[in-house]
């Protein structure tokens, strides 16, 4: 599987493959309102890393506090169970590790295939305290958009060898 940073033409077709991937959660009760999906509102290929060619998953990056922060990892539902989310979060903490200290990320707390799975990937649940203000912001703003029908909990992986400049 060929991981790399997206191309501007790439964006196009990930909105779907997205909700695509949402529909997995129709089947343990989480809808997505409309308009939440999260890759739309990027026109930033640098900020976006895909599987495949064409793509048949994708993580987008962005800052919160001093970290990389992982706005969406999706891969299509014809293509999970096949290493591509770990592969992908592979990338993005390679990329990471130049840039800040860690990589957060805000998740469903007891979906398997969120927290669980990101917590046997190296990350960890600071207590809310810890969160930082805009990690903390982040999932207040998820729940009044309606993402939060499920708890929703803040994850961080500590990156080395990131040194700060």
């Amino acid at each position: 599987m060929v991981i790399r940073w997206a191309r501007d033409e790439d964006l196009a077709g990930l909105a779907d493959l997205e909700r695509a991937a949402d529909t997995m959660f129709a089947d343990i009760g989480i809808v997505f309102p409309p308009g939440t999906t999260m890759i739309e509102e990027c026109d930033d290929a640098g900020r976006v890393i895909v599987a495949g060619r064409p793509p048949v998953g994708f993580a987008m990056l962005g800052r919160v506090d001093d970290c990389v922060h992982l706005d969406q990892l999706a891969v299509h539902p014809d293509h999970g169970r096949q290493g591509i989310g770990t592969l992908l979060l592979d990338a993005v903490c390679d990329a990471a590790a130049v840039l800040a200290p860690a990589v957060t990320l805000t998740t469903f707390r007891d979906v398997p295939w969120n927290a669980p799975w990101y917590a046997g990937r190296g990350f960890a649940v600071p207590p809310p305290e810890r969160w930082g203000p805009e990690p903390a912001a982040l999932v207040e703003h998820e729940r009044a958009i309606g993402i939060g029908q499920a708890p929703r909990v803040v994850m961080r992986k500590d990156l080395s060898p990131y040194e700060d400049h």
